[in-house]
């Protein structure tokens, strides 16, 4: 049976995405079908399900690209409203922070994957540039992650002492240098070289080591340990 042109309420009750979502279980839902859960209403000649496909689609069924649609990009779909964009926004928005609280599970460092799983949902999708450092203590588990610099989408400064007054403050024993790049590049710029280095020769002298740098994009990264670059 085909339900494009019949609102939800006209739907059998099996087929409706709040009544599947409770006699099946919230994993027996198609993206399309959370979302026309979240916008209640399709438009005159879309149900919610159509409507919610169609601005899939748009972004060829990425969430993490429909993460990134602005209001007024989302308003731009017919029956697409301020509330109804603000309440997709508000949506993608706790999906990205629960994927950020479940990162701070692994809380030992065992290799660079497990770097770019912490990360890569803090920096990967950024438009602009930042340079962070994960401390560690000995046993290599995380004391502590912070955001050292911000900068525009050509690169970003860092202030070297201040990276090792936090680490010596908060007793860690080891740091690992992490940036994303906008760009989608997986390539390390001299620059990327020039800091890691300068950072490196910085810790020896105090007794902290710097394990590795990565390189974060949205679903890759390159890491100088694993590239033999260290």
């Amino acid at each position: 049976m085909e339900f494009s042109n019949f609102p939800i309420t006209h739907w059998s009750e099996d087929d409706r995405p709040r009544e599947k979502l409770m006699l099946k279980g919230k994993a027996a839902l198609s993206d399309a079908e959370l979302i026309a859960i979240l916008i209640g209403s399709g438009n005159r000649n879309e149900s919610a399900v159509d409507l919610s496909k169609r601005i899939l689609s748009s972004v060829n069924n990425n969430l993490n690209a429909l993460g990134k649609l602005n209001i007024q990009q989302l308003m731009n779909f017919k029956g697409i409203g301020e509330a109804k964009a603000i309440s997709i926004i508000a949506a993608t928005e706790l999906g990205r922070r629960r994927r950020a609280e479940d990162s701070e599970e692994l809380t030992k460092i065992t290799s660079s994957k497990a770097v770019f799983e912490i990360m890569q949902p803090i920096i990967g999708e950024l438009p602009h540039e930042e340079f962070w450092i994960l401390f560690l203590n000995n046993s290599n588990k995380v004391l502590s992650k912070s955001q050292q610099s911000k900068g525009g989408i050509t690169g970003t400064m860092v202030d070297v002492r201040l990276v090792f007054k936090q680490a010596l403050e908060i007793g860690a024993t080891a740091i690992i240098l992490c940036h994303n790049h906008p760009s989608g590049t997986l390539i390390a710029s001299d620059a990327d070289r020039q800091i890691t280095k300068k950072i490196k020769t910085a810790g020896e002298s105090l007794d902290v080591k710097v394990l590795d740098h990565l390189i974060i994009t949205e679903t890759k990264y390159f890491s100088f340990v694993d590239e033999g670059i260290f």
